[in-house]
């Protein structure tokens, strides 16, 4: 029997008129926040040939092997897959449409992401980031101008419990070295590691220290340092990052462990994490991934950046963030002529910048005057028959005492821009 009562998917969950205001005020803020870096919009489909995310986040991670919303396009038979994250796409589109010739580019996205996961506070299987990536440069400035904006985001937000961990995960030469010597340290432990965590040391033993089980922790605890595996030129360049935040004033940890999920990363990683949010700690992560493009068959360049989740960083705003703002006016009307006045009123007003709420379906003055007390509305612009005749209109404070007045429409427009409406 087919249930009519159909629900949303789990861990997919609607955004409400209450909540759309959040979302509204931080995509704003977001929004001129990157254009004041210079950072440009793209926009990629959700869906994408499954191989993208398989050669660029990699074949052993948990997010290729167990995660991804793939099927098969029944047209054509090719595998396709919900965009897991939004690095590979943006990067995919940057090699097709040849963006980086002339030159570097810095670009943001935002929209939706996928991931089959077991959903929880601040884990969804929809979920939504705001990305940025640049691409074509090469040096340490630009892995700390990313970690400096995302401080000045956090304050324009009025956010303060989110700290800065930091590390390198040096070049491929080292990385390869440092591979070797975690394999060994984690074999050691032979089978007091459950046989998931050894099928990970054979394959990606760095993913070993991405795991948050509380058992892994003390082994994970004593693993050896990438840090002690760097060459020159990967140490020079983590030094002239440490150098350029400790100058911006940007507090920071080094975390000697933090590798990231993803297998594309190279030298500067990054993580933005609080204790305001439980175990799903981390609300902005990025780094450098410097092989990705050339990877996906673009010539080689260098590129870097981060993601954050909208969800996990509204959690943290609720309450502090302004309240929805109502509308200016409600207009209320009775009648024939009225009604039709009313329309070209409304027009008129929203013309110079005011926002109206039509009154519609009908109803006594008395019923349209609650409704309007209701919208939370300033005022209220009532117009009847008389009113429309005369090509007036009268206009009502709603939260303040005093009179009611009739006048013409461009006068209550100008009484309601000396109440700065």
């Amino acid at each position: 029997m087919t249930d009519k009562n159909i629900q949303a998917i789990r861990g997919m969950g609607d955004v409400l008129p209450s909540q759309a205001h959040l979302w509204e005020y931080f995509e704003d803020t977001v929004r001129a926040w990157l254009q004041s870096y210079g950072y440009l919009n793209i926009r990629t489909p959700i869906l994408e040939k499954t191989d993208l995310f398989v050669r660029s986040i990699g074949e052993t991670t948990d997010i290729v092997e167990k995660e991804m919303y793939t099927f098969t396009d029944q047209l054509n038979g090719e595998s396709l897959t919900l965009r897991p994250e939004g690095t590979a796409s943006c990067v995919r589109a940057v090699v097709q449409h040849n963006l980086l010739y002339p030159g570097p580019q810095r670009l943001y996205y935002t929209g939706p992401m996928f991931r089959h996961e077991r959903p929880q506070q601040g884990r969804y299987r929809q979920f939504h980031q705001v990305g940025v990536e640049a691409l074509g440069y090469p040096g340490p400035d630009i892995d700390a101008e990313h970690i400096i904006m995302c401080a000045r985001l956090w304050n324009k937000l009025g956010l303060r419990d989110i700290k800065l961990q930091i590390n390198t995960l040096g070049s491929v030469e080292c990385r390869a070295r440092y591979r070797g010597r975690l394999k060994k340290y984690l074999a050691s432990f032979g089978n007091k590691l459950d046989e998931s965590v050894r099928k990970r040391v054979e394959r990606n033993p760095l993913r070993v220290l991405d795991s948050k089980d509380p058992a892994l922790q003390p082994v994970i605890a004593g693993a050896p340092r990438m840090l002690d595996d760097l060459d020159g030129a990967s140490r020079e360049h983590f030094e002239e990052l440490q150098a350029l935040l400790r100058h911006a004033g940007i507090a920071f940890e080094i975390a000697p462990r933090l590798v990231r999920g993803l297998d594309y990363y190279n030298l500067t990683v990054f993580e933005w994490v609080t204790d305001k949010l439980g175990a799903q700690g981390t609300v902005c992560a990025g780094g450098r991934f410097d092989g990705l493009v050339e990877q996906l068959s673009g010539k080689s360049a260098p590129a870097c950046g981060y993601a954050m989740g909208i969800e996990r960083l509204l959690a943290l705003l609720q309450g502090s963030a302004p309240a929805a703002q109502p509308a200016d006016v409600y207009l209320v009307h009775q009648g024939e002529a009225a009604d039709k006045f009313a329309l070209q009123v409304a027009e008129e007003l929203r013309g110079c910048g005011i926002r109206v709420i039509l009154h519609c379906g009908g109803g006594s003055f008395k019923s349209q005057m609650k409704r309007a007390d209701s919208s939370g509305a300033r005022f209220a612009v009532i117009i009847g028959d008389d009113e429309a005749q005369a090509q007036q209109a009268s206009l009502k404070h709603l939260r303040e005492a005093g009179e009611q007045i009739r006048t013409g429409v461009k006068e209550i427009t100008d009484m309601l821009r000396k109440h700065h409406v």
